[in-house]
């Protein structure tokens, strides 16, 4: 399977995200990752979806979803033209036997302690899906108590961007 980026321009209306993700879920497809959020035009959102398929079913996807009246625009980004990125928070167990190392993996993965309490730390990292999930591997063996982390975001490299012709 192959994963895949898309990024949508959509009309920020009630139920758009609803019939989004529905339209993944009837064609079987399971999204591995959604993030929503406003856009820098005033009215629109950006939704940021991945998805694995085989083979090229996601050209039918993209033409159910461009079907959709309140979607603007859908690209797919490729992984050499685009930047992504994750967001996690992580609650990690501490004592005060292995505290300095589990802030040396911080440090090493220029993370951000958010907050410290006697017996744990909550930690923010951002990166790529591959350094998020390096970052995991190496919190592990400390015991990881709570996660929290958001779809992946993403943009285009470049000067073009996805609005150039609708404003």
């Amino acid at each position: 399977m192959t994963k895949h980026l898309l990024s949508l321009l959509v009309e920020d209306k009630p139920g758009l995200l609803t019939r989004v993700a529905g339209l993944f879920a009837r064609r079987g497809y399971n999204i591995q990752s959604l993030a929503v959020g406003t856009s820098e035009i005033e009215g629109l959102s950006r939704i940021t979806v991945v998805v694995a398929v085989e083979g090229h079913p996601l050209e039918q996807i993209t033409k159910q979803l461009n079907k959709l009246v309140n979607v603007v625009k859908i690209v797919e980004l490729e992984e050499e033209n685009s930047i992504s990125r994750d967001h996690m928070m992580v609650k990690v167990k501490t004592e005060a036997n292995n505290r300095s190392q589990v802030l040396e993996a911080v440090n090493l993965f220029r993370a951000r302690v958010v907050d410290v309490v006697s017996d744990s730390v909550v930690i923010e990292v951002t990166g790529d899906s591959a350094k998020c999930q390096a970052f995991l591997r190496v919190l592990e063996p400390f015991g990881i108590k709570e996660l929290v982390q958001s779809g992946a975001i993403a943009i285009g490299r470049g000067s073009k961007s996805m609005s150039d012709r609708i404003k």
